[in-house]
């Protein structure tokens, strides 16, 4: 796994910061504040959905960032599999027929009404080229709806693992959904710094989903 691969993350020992970035920083952050001994929960969020990594923190600083990058060393009885029956596919790799390569075309059953299948017959390249035609458009119609939906999503994922007790936390939510950004930072305003920041940051996304996200703040780490 590369750079580039892995995703930008954000740490908390209860309602407190303690690092940004990259998932390999990250982690060695919390590995550093457990073994410090943090009384509060650590939980690490991925930045772009919220979802909670677990992470096996075992061993050293280097085998933590091993697990995560992938780069430890498959178990010899795997990484021989292959060879021991004598056949040149892994276990679980089915062997590649013969014919035309795919190209990435995946064929999926589509239910549609005799007047759509009409209709889809007098169109230039065929039903198939018609349909990618449409998604296409409506993928880039709808492009500024799905970022707000999954900035929604994301920010009131973060808002119920971190802020679910806090004064506030309904309306905060309500606000978030009716694309009030004025409600929202009053409703936010009573909440634990960090936690408030982070919480107004993913909900800007939502807010102003035309317009590209500031990207995560530094990593840093609290003593």
């Amino acid at each position: 796994m590369n750079e580039s691969t892995i995703p930008q993350c954000i740490a908390f020992v209860g309602s407190r910061r303690i690092s940004s970035g990259l998932l390999t920083d990250v982690a060695i952050a919390a590995k550093q504040a457990i073994a410090a001994g943090a009384q509060d929960s650590v939980l690490i969020f991925d930045d772009a959905t919220s979802q909670v990594i677990d992470v096996d923190f075992r061993g050293t600083d280097a085998d933590v960032i091993a697990r995560i990058t992938g780069d430890s060393a498959p178990p010899a009885d795997e990484s021989s599999s292959a060879e021991a029956d004598g056949s040149p596919y892994r276990e679980g790799e089915a062997a590649r027929g013969r014919g035309r390569p795919k190209l990435g075309v995946v064929a999926r059953e589509v239910t549609l009404l005799p007047r759509h299948w009409e209709w889809l017959a007098t169109q230039p390249g065929g039903a198939s080229a018609a349909v990618r035609r449409l998604v296409d458009a409506a993928r880039q119609s709808l492009a500024a709806t799905d970022r707000r939906r999954k900035a929604q999503e994301s920010a009131y994922r973060f808002m119920s693992a971190m802020a679910g007790n806090e004064r506030g936390f309904e309306e905060a939510t309500r606000a978030l959904f009716a694309n009030d950004e004025a409600r929202f930072t009053e409703m936010t305003s009573e909440w634990p710094d960090d936690v408030r920041d982070h919480a107004r940051r993913l909900a800007a996304r939502a807010f102003n989903p035309d317009q590209s996200d500031q990207k995560p703040e530094a990593s840093r780490q609290s003593a």
